[in-house]
């Protein structure tokens, strides 16, 4: 992990500020901080909000030792299974959603017990926390440990399904019940977690209609749940790998999000293949394709 987040209670500031000072940390105060504290190795910084990031390549022991015991009271980092639901499940993520180029990916993993327990020595988190580097290489250990179902829509198709379902969360609904449908049935598992994305009456409705008879939990940063977070690197694995591919068809670098970068690169490609190349390589309904 290259940051560790948390949120603590501003009354502990005065504590904090004492025992970094004890522990010969150096302090500033950027902007929108309380403090920033550094040295050798680690770097903690306190937010006007309560929110503290460490980082650095002591940070490991930092928390171990100190942060967890003495001002978290929790061991999430350090003993990640203390408190661990090890309920045999299905986890289910998306990627790919506000990104202009490239595909919608949406993944199912199932983990029981014992794969939940390989899930933490990995040191599985949200993909959000991993460079993308990291989330293939995780993927590549992942794919062949664990069953999985992860659904690629490339941008054709992509975009055929956005103009019949005429809502990105019909059509992620759709998507997931999908995987959610391939995968219980491949594990007969009936226990799943999906990231909420939308209401959760939008996913029901799906369920009814496929007649899925099973127990799904919509969680907001359901990512927070290990099984999650082990789809949400397999999804974005697979967009990663799929930009990748699309940006070779097209001779391209395809740069992610939605950013005036994207633009650029649109520009160019239009240029290049004229305008119906947005259909092969763009979810065309963004906003982005009115403005160019």
């Amino acid at each position: 992990m290259n940051c560790f987040t948390a949120t603590i209670d501003l009354a502990l500031t005065d504590k904090l500020r004492e025992d970094l000072t004890a522990q010969e940390f150096t302090f500033t105060q950027p902007p929108y901080t309380i403090f920033s504290a550094k040295k050798k190795g680690v770097s903690c910084t306190l937010y006007e909000s309560g929110k503290l990031t460490v980082q650095g390549k002591e940070m490991g022991p930092f928390l171990e030792f100190y942060l967890e015991p003495e001002i978290l009271k929790t061991f999430k980092f350090s003993h990640p299974e203390a408190d661990m639901n090890w309920t045999p499940r299905i986890g289910m993520d998306e990627a790919g959603k506000g990104d202009y180029f490239g595909p919608l990916c949406v993944a199912s993993l199932f983990a029981g017990e014992e794969g939940i327990r390989q899930l933490v020595e990995w040191g599985v988190r949200d993909s959000k926390r991993f460079s993308d580097d990291a989330i293939l290489k995780l993927a590549k250990k992942i794919r062949p440990a664990f069953p999985y179902v992860v659904i690629r829509l490339f941008p054709t198709k992509y975009n055929e399904l956005h103009a019949k379902f005429k809502n990105l969360n019909r059509l992620l609904a759709w998507a997931h019940t999908a995987a959610l449908a391939d995968l219980s049935q491949k594990t007969g598992c009936k226990e799943a977690i999906l990231d909420q994305f939308a209401d959760p009456s939008v996913v029901e409705k799906m369920l009814e209609q496929k007649k899925l008879e099973l127990h799904l939990v919509q969680r907001v940063r359901g990512e927070e749940d290990i099984v999650v977070a082990g789809a949400s690197i397999l999804a974005r694995a697979a967009f990663l790998e799929g930009m990748e591919s699309l940006g070779q068809e097209v001779g391209a670098v395809l740069p992610k999000g939605a950013s005036s970068a994207v633009k650029t690169t649109a520009q160019t490609l239009i240029a290049k293949h004229g305008r119906e190349i947005l259909n092969k390589v763009a979810k065309t309904h963004f906003k982005t394709t009115a403005e160019l």
